[in-house]
C-alpha cells in the first residue's frame, strides 16, 4: 500500500468519523480494506500534523492542524490570545496553561514554527513545557506569549 493513499484514507477518515485513538484509526483503516500497524499509523499521524482537538461535543477527536491562509506567526497569536489560560516561567521553562484538550494543539504549533527560542515542547490536555535553550531566551518568549495573551480568560 502507497503511503500517500493510505495517508489521503486517513485524511478522509479523520474528517468524516470521530476517531479518537489510533486504534480506532486502525480499525476504521482496515474496514476500507488498508492494513497498516500501529508503528506505521503513529508515523503519519505524525508526518501529517494530526492532534486531539475537542469537537463540538467535547470529545476530543483527532484532526488535521492546518493555519489557513494565515502565517503560522499569525496563527499562533490568535490560538495563544483563545485558549492559553496561566502562563509561568521557571528557570529556561515555560509552563503554558490552556483550556481543556489544547495543550497538544497549541504545542503543535510552537513546534512547526521552529523558533530558535524553543528547544523543545512537552504537551499534555491542558499544559504545555517549552523549553528554551537559556534563562534569558525564556524569558523573551514569556513575554512575547503573555503580550498575546487574553486577559478574560487567565486565571
Amino acid at each position: 500500500m502507497k503511503k500517500s493513499i493510505r495517508q489521503a484514507r486517513i485524511e478522509q477518515l479523520i474528517n468524516q468519523y470521530p476517531i479518537g485513538t489510533q486504534e480506532d484509526l486502525m480499525v476504521r483503516l482496515e474496514d476500507t480494506g488498508i492494513k497498516a500497524t500501529q508503528a506505521t499509523i503513529s508515523r503519519d499521524i505524525r508526518e501529517m500534523q494530526i492532534v486531539k482537538a475537542q469537537d463540538g461535543q467535547g470529545n476530543l477527536r483527532y484532526t488535521i492542524f492546518k493555519a489557513g491562509n494565515k502565517s503560522e506567526k499569525e496563527h499562533l497569536r490568535e490560538t495563544i490570545n483563545e485558549v492559553v489560560t496561566g502562563l509561568t516561567r521557571v528557570e529556561f521553562i515555560n509552563i503554558v496553561r490552556t483550556l481543556p484538550s489544547n495543550g497538544n494543539l497549541l504545542a503543535a504549533i510552537f513546534d512547526d514554527l521552529d523558533m530558535p527560542e524553543i528547544a523543545g515542547t512537552l504537551a499534555g490536555h491542558d499544559t504545555i513545557f517549552i523549553i528554551s535553550p537559556s534563562e534569558e531566551v525564556a524569558k523573551t518568549l514569556n513575554e512575547q506569549i503573555a503580550d498575546n495573551m487574553n486577559p478574560d480568560i487567565v486565571h
